[in-house]
């Protein structure tokens, strides 16, 4: 299993990131929340990575740090929710949110998740309520490279745009929301952190 990856950041497209290990392109998929603390591209960055393997195909998992490793492992272990609905519910909230939703019993928080229903967000907060005991809210993660730049895309709304859609949001819902923050020289992860906060 490859649990940690450091190299230099050669692309990131939400939700998808191509990482140079020693001349080894590793393709990884991550959630929202990891994507605001990368670095521009070009850049190191160390990754902490989960490996899930089916019949066909080998898929790699990107996360800022092990504490949101974590939760995707917690996440994907409940019954009816895959790797796909967890980078959704961790790219609506970050770690923190999602503990105190499930600390507080919080559907609706849940709910504004694409793919979330009432019924689903139910099920996984009784799921999780033990699950989380343990955990506690800690402050914000710092970012992985400290000080680097943001890349700016040359069209960050329509990257944008395209990252909600591979989260779960339909295109017009995506569109609307991009719109409605859109603003000269924001990055398209900005532009994404904000139409996710404006869909709340």
């Amino acid at each position: 299993m490859i649990g940690r990856l450091t190299g230099v950041l050669l692309e990131k497209q939400p939700p998808h990131i191509v990482l140079d290990v020693q001349g080894v392109g590793y393709e990884l998929d991550a959630p929202m929340s990891t994507f605001y603390l990368l670095p521009a591209l070009g850049e190191r960055v160390t990754l902490h990575t989960h490996m899930v393997v089916r019949e066909d195909a080998q898929l790699l998992y990107a996360f800022a740090d092990k504490r949101g490793r974590e939760l995707f492992r917690e996440l994907i272990r409940l019954n009816g929710v895959g790797p796909k609905l967890a980078l959704a519910l961790m790219s609506g909230m970050d770690v923190d949110e999602l503990v105190m939703a499930v600390q507080h019993q919080d559907v609706t928080a849940l709910v504004r998740v694409p793919g979330v229903g009432k019924k689903t967000a139910e099920r996984l907060l009784i799921e999780l309520r033990d699950r989380f005991k343990a955990w506690e809210a800690a402050p914000g993660s710092l970012p992985l490279v400290t000080g680097a730049p943001t890349t700016t895309a040359a069209k960050p709304s329509a990257d944008a745009v395209s990252a909600l859609i591979s989260l779960g949001y339909k295109p017009q819902e995506a569109s609307k929301a991009v719109s409605a923050v859109d603003e000269a020289g924001l990055s398209s992860e900005e532009l994404i952190r904000r139409a996710l906060k404006g869909m709340v």
